[in-house]
């Protein structure tokens, strides 16, 4: 049985992002790490005031420090994510880390092709501009409210802004975005990994940034691994599931299901991973 359970977070957030489900888990007896991407080890008023240290960063980079992390834990862990954090989840359990993986709100990996509109107009703050890949950029508050928090009130809207938004590398929307382009993209999983851990992928039905669509995409290209993959929707739920009202549905959602899967037997494959 897993005792650590490791959280990821998104672009544009911090751990802090994630302070209601590691208390949540705390208080159900888990030892929880919320380590920040690299370069995101400094305070927020540091990152907003001067963000020039993100520039640049990859995905490849971010998946290596999580991978490094968790290769030093006596166990492999439940290992959550969020947005790119719910990438970052799939990409770990292709190398053979993780307990157990849930994915929420959660970028798509190489091979998925849905596209829908809302998430044209959530990305193109950065997607919009080419030379936004050697840069960090932020996003305004109208811009984050459509991608974040479109089912929330103003007032908790803004809120969440203020507390949590920082700018975030542009590279790595243009890593994920033009992945089925790319040969070699940091993005590339197996989907036909056997003997990867089980995954929750689960989803807002209100997402603007990640719809609905793109998780049930994401979750046909696992449909010829024998590993266990599962599929949740909550809906009325922005991209903002993690911190807006009822977070706790979710995370015990999450939570139940790991420790349902977390000692499962896993098959067994020849296949190199990758």
């Amino acid at each position: 049985m897993a005792d650590t359970i490791v959280l990821i977070h998104g672009a544009w957030m911090t751990p802090k992002s994630w302070d209601p489900f590691r208390t949540f888990y705390e208080q159900a007896g888990y030892r929880v790490l919320t380590p920040a991407w690299p370069r995101f080890e400094r305070p927020i008023d540091d990152l907003r005031s001067d963000p020039s240290s993100l520039a640049g960063l990859g995905v490849a980079e971010i998946v290596d420090h999580y991978a490094d992390l968790i290769g030093e834990l006596e166990s492999p862990p439940i290992v959550m994510g969020h947005s790119f954090g719910g990438l970052f989840v799939q990409l770990l359990l292709d190398r053979g880390l993780g307990a157990a993986g849930v994915a929420i709100d959660a970028a798509a990996p190489k091979g998925v092709y849905r596209l829908p509109f809302s998430q044209i107009r959530a990305l193109w703050p950065v997607l919009g501009n080419p030379a936004n890949r050697r840069r960090a950029v932020a996003l305004t508050f109208e811009q984050f409210r459509y991608a974040f928090a479109n089912t929330m009130s103003e007032h908790n809207a803004r809120e969440a802004f203020e507390s949590d938004a920082v700018p975030v590398p542009g590279r790595i929307f243009f890593e994920a975005g033009l992945a089925n382009l790319s040969r070699h993209s940091p993005t590339k999983v197996n989907y036909r990994n056997d003997a990867r851990a089980p995954l929750l992928l689960i989803a807002g039905g209100d997402d603007h940034t990640i719809p609905p669509a793109v998780n049930r995409s994401n979750l046909a290209r696992y449909r010829h691994s024998k590993a266990t993959t599962n599929y949740a929707e909550f809906v009325g739920r922005a991209h903002s599931t993690i911190f807006q009202d009822d977070w706790e549905l979710v995370a015990q959602h999450a939570l139940s299901w790991a420790e349902q899967h977390v000692d499962l037997p896993r098959p067994t494959t020849l296949e190199a991973t990758g």
